[in-house]
């Protein structure tokens, strides 16, 4: 298992970040792709199709994210935490990811930077 932590710079307020991580239409607009979101701690949620599926644990809005991915039969949970600050180009959204699969490590950051925040940097930088 491996941890993975990076921080972003998203071109956005924190309050309009966070409504494009947990508001299902909003998540369809930067993805392009069909999402379940609630913010009701609890409540699963699939992204990109159901390529990323997990729990809801916790919200602080406008400001922090905690998931729980599913990764098959995993031993311990897989936690994804994202904190949002403000920035002077917007929100430094700073990402922990904790029990990641040794197998899945490489695809996770790669879909972490390549997919996950770039589709949603672009979708900011583009208005």
């Amino acid at each position: 298992m491996k941890d993975y932590k990076k921080y972003y710079i998203v071109p956005a307020q924190p309050s309009e970040v966070y409504l494009a991580l947990t508001k299902p239409a909003t998540i369809q607009l930067w993805t392009g792709q069909k999402a379940e979101m609630s913010t009701e701690p609890g409540a699963e949620f699939s992204l990109w199709n159901e390529s990323i599926v997990g729990r809801n644990l916790e919200f602080e809005e406008g400001k922090k994210i905690v998931q729980e991915w599913y990764f098959g039969d995993q031993e311990e949970e897989s936690i994804v935490t994202i904190k949002l600050h403000p920035h002077k180009n917007g929100t430094s959204v700073e990402l922990k990811h904790t029990n990641i699969p040794d197998s899945e490590y490489e695809d996770i950051v790669e879909g972490w930077n390549e997919t996950y925040f770039a589709s949603l940097i672009e979708f900011y930088e583009e208005e």
